[in-house]
Order: structure tokens, then sequence, then C-alpha cells
């Protein structure tokens, strides 16, 4: 009797387990996450030619590393091309669905009034992205893939990528944030991502402890950026986001309202085209409500910095490109 209670116990948790399998597989996405791929230059790029779904979202990474679909290396005919270059913000990250990122929304509402002001028949908002990009991962980016006959390239960034620090490729298949392989299970998964400490990496506390300017090593790689693109025959736009404190309080801290300042005086002096999300956000009724944590934006969010961005630039730039 003793040994069949022990096989009903046995199996019903082997049952329970492979339930819960499916479960995470198939209603949350564990199992399969975003890979990562370790890169010299950029430190890091998303593994290309992926496809997976996490919290119901579907996440697409085309060949070249960017979150969206497949495109031309060249710009087809008769068309409108933009690059959105960031990190998280500009990516989505797992929480935001594919036709709720910011390039999106950028596509879907220039395609509905582009007729008006361009020949052009066509929109293509591209995103090259990841998590924690800083401007020099964003040059690297860009040096080594190119704009692809972009006309124009948005440059978002936020408060704390004006302290961003040189690229690095350690964490990658070491941080549980940035796989370089699928886990055999999706309990393994959650299991790692959630409910173990995360692993200490040496070698990247050595990186965060840059010394030097860097704030002025990413306003070169901003110049950089925009030399770049310049040269290309097109134009470009800097974004700021602040952090949530900064709108609700405790508000900016020193060193970056001193920051902040830098990036005016610096887009100023180099005539491109600057942004600043902060004083527009603090026009809103209630800018917590367009947050989902402390620096990202939820799909709300991303609309208003759409709106923002073609208010403000897009609809004057427009007129400019062929």
């Amino acid at each position: 009797m003793g040994r069949v209670i022990a096989w009903i116990g046995i199996t019903a948790i082997v049952v329970m387990v492979i339930a819960a399998e499916i479960v995470l597989r198939r209603w949350f996405g564990f199992g399969n996450p975003l890979l990562y791929v370790a890169d010299e230059r950029i430190g890091y790029v998303l593994a290309p030619n992926q496809e997976v779904r996490r919290f119901g979202n579907r996440i697409l990474i085309n060949h070249y590393s960017m979150r969206g679909e497949a495109i031309a290396q060249k710009r087809p005919p008769q068309t409108l091309r933009l690059l959105l270059l960031g990190d998280s913000i500009a990516n989505g990250g797992w929480w935001t669905a594919q036709t709720d990122t910011i390039s999106a929304l950028l596509q879907q509402q220039l395609t509905s009034s582009i007729h008006a002001t361009t020949t052009s028949n066509t929109v293509e908002v591209l995103n090259a992205s990841a998590n924690s990009w800083g401007p020099r991962n964003e040059l690297a980016y860009l040096q080594i893939y190119g704009c692809f006959e972009s006309q124009a390239l948005i440059l978002l960034l936020n408060t704390d990528d004006l302290f961003a620090t040189t690229p690095t490729s350690v964490q990658v298949g070491r941080d549980r944030n940035y796989p370089a392989q699928r886990p055999p299970f999706a309990i393994a998964e959650l299991i790692g991502r959630y409910m173990l400490p995360p692993v200490a990496i040496p070698e990247l506390e050595a990186v965060r402890a840059e010394g030097g300017d860097r704030i002025g090593k990413n306003l070169e790689a901003i110049r950089q950026i925009h030399t770049y693109i310049t040269q290309q025959g097109g134009t470009m736009i800097v974004v700021l986001t602040p952090l949530l404190r900064e709108l609700v309080g405790p508000g900016s801290r020193e060193y970056e309202i001193k920051a902040r300042d830098r990036l005016t005086t610096f887009t100023q002096n180099h005539r491109i085209a600057y942004l600043d999300m902060l004083p527009l956000l603090n026009a809103h009724d209630n800018p917590k409500e367009l947050y989902r944590d402390h620096i990202h934006f939820n799909f709300q969010g991303n609309q208003f910095i759409t709106q923002q961005v073609i208010v403000h630039w897009l609809d004057s730039a427009i007129a400019t490109l062929h």
C-alpha cells in the first residue's frame, strides 16, 4: 500500500511539473528568451533572426539584429526610411508588443499622413537597439552595419545614457538578462531569473567603474553619429527622455542637471536638432501614467514620445527628405 501511495505521489509531482512547463512555455514564453551575441566593437547585439513571444508579446529580431521585420539593406525606391537608434526604451523589451514600439508607432502614423508631404509611397522606421546600449554602442553599430540608406536618424537617449560606459560583452551568457543560449526547461529559466540571486561578474564591475569624462566621451560619440548620417545625406535629431523621479520627485540630481546642460550646449554648438522630453512630460497632467517603471515607458508613453517627435521635428524635417 505504501508503494502505491508513493507512486501516486511521484506521478502527481511529474504531472504538475509537466503542466507547469507547458503553461510557462505557452502562456508566458519562458524557455525561449531573446538571445544575445557578443560583438568586439558594439559589445553585444540581439542574435539575428529571432521570433519569440514573452508574456503574450510578439518580438521579432531581423537579420541585422534590429527589432522588426526583415528589411532590404538598400532603401527601396519611393521609400521614406528612418533609423531609430537607442537602448531598451527604443527596443521596447519583452514588455512591449511589436506593434506598440516607438518605431512601429512612428511608421503607422507617418504612413497615414506621408502622402500629403512627400512623393514617397512607403515608410519604414528601422529599430536598431538593445538593452543598456549607450552612445558608444550605438556609434559602433552604425560604423559596422551602416544606416541602410536612411534619410533621417532618431537617436533616442535617456538621462542615464549620458553616463554610459564603454561597450563590453562580458555579460553575454553570464548575466541572466543577456542569455547566449536557451535554457533546457522553462522552469529552469523561471528559477534562474526570479528565484536565484544574480551572478557577480567582476569584469563588469570594473567596466562600470570607468573613470574620466564619461559625458564627454558619449558626447563625442553623438558627434560622430551626427557626422556619419550627415555625410550620408541624412538628417538627425537627439531625443532625451528623463527618469520618472526627475518628473515626480525628488527631481534631477545636480550631476544630471549639469550633464543635461552640457548636452544642450553641445547640440547647439554642433547644430544638431535636439528634443528634451523633460519639459514636455512635465506639462503632462499625469506623467507617471506614461511610465511602466522608473525609466521605461508603457504603450501610452510610447504614443506620447512618438507624437512629440513628429510635431517638434519630423513634420518639418520630412519636407527636406528625398
